[in-house]
């Protein structure tokens, strides 16, 4: 499948819980003439603690760099779990036919405008620059993975789909719905104040589609908990695509 515009994000390579076998798949299935990486590449937190990259996620630094050769224009906007590649900016080149940025302002074939950004930024913003908590957090989610990795193994022994402890909490949990809630809102305003009809970001790993207050509101989502990725087709719909590690289904939300 073509499209115009792929864009995903939280991939976490350097970590147990990336799904990097699916995402290769993924990429193989298919193509773009822009693809996004929407931040927390590289998981630069966990690779200084300890050094963890399998062939499995080098196979997808490796698709990623085949695809700008063959012709795609591939932007990385760096996350806080990549930030240790923020001090080259100011130098203003490229790795590998890849676009290093923070953010970039993205025109849609729908005539829109998108400001497209990982996402912790606005963590800091609500936070009041307490960034301090959000290493906490980062540190409480690292180990919600980790459980997931460990006891996925179990219910693949005995013939169990992938369950996602994570996943469950945030869907299940008041306070974190109520975060989610309050992060969308804080960043469509934000969007609506700089003059932005819509923002694509990451960071909070939950894929969505929705309007708010006017702005158009799409996080891509991940590549640990639940495998998603954001489509732009080139009929100008967007879709929000989910791979199913069990099943090699997939399931669309479409706007």
């Amino acid at each position: 499948m073509h499209c115009k515009s792929i864009f995903i994000s939280d991939i976490h390579l350097g970590t147990k819980g990336c799904q990097a076998d699916s995402l290769c798949n993924f990429l193989k299935a298919h193509t773009c003439d822009n693809l996004f990486l929407v931040g927390d590449v590289v998981d630069g937190w966990r690779l200084r603690k300890r050094w963890y990259f399998p062939q499995s996620h080098a196979n997808v630094i490796r698709r990623i760099l085949t695809s700008a050769k063959r012709g795609t224009k591939v932007y990385y906007l760096l996350g806080n779990h990549d930030e240790g590649l923020r001090p080259f900016l100011r130098f203003n080149i490229d790795i590998g036919r890849i676009k290093i940025l923070n953010k970039h302002t993205y025109t849609a074939l729908n005539g829109k405008k998108y400001l497209i950004v990982h996402g912790d930024m606005f963590d800091v913003l609500m936070r009041k620059n307490r960034k301090w908590i959000m290493h906490i957090g980062d540190t409480l989610y690292d180990l919600m993975i980790s459980f997931n990795t460990y006891f996925n193994k179990v219910r693949k022994l005995f013939g169990y789909p992938y369950w996602s402890l994570s996943k469950w909490l945030k869907s299940n949990t008041k306070e974190a719905v109520k975060f989610i809630n309050r992060y969308e809102d804080y960043v469509a305003q934000y969007c609506k104040d700089k003059g932005y009809d819509g923002i694509v970001c990451g960071h909070i790993h939950h894929a969505e589609i929705k309007t708010i207050n006017t702005i158009e509101y799409m996080n891509d989502g991940d590549w640990v908990e639940s495998p998603t990725a954001l489509l732009e087709h080139v009929n100008g719909e967007w879709e929000i695509y989910r791979h199913s590690t069990d099943t090699n289904k997939t399931d669309s939300q479409i706007k």
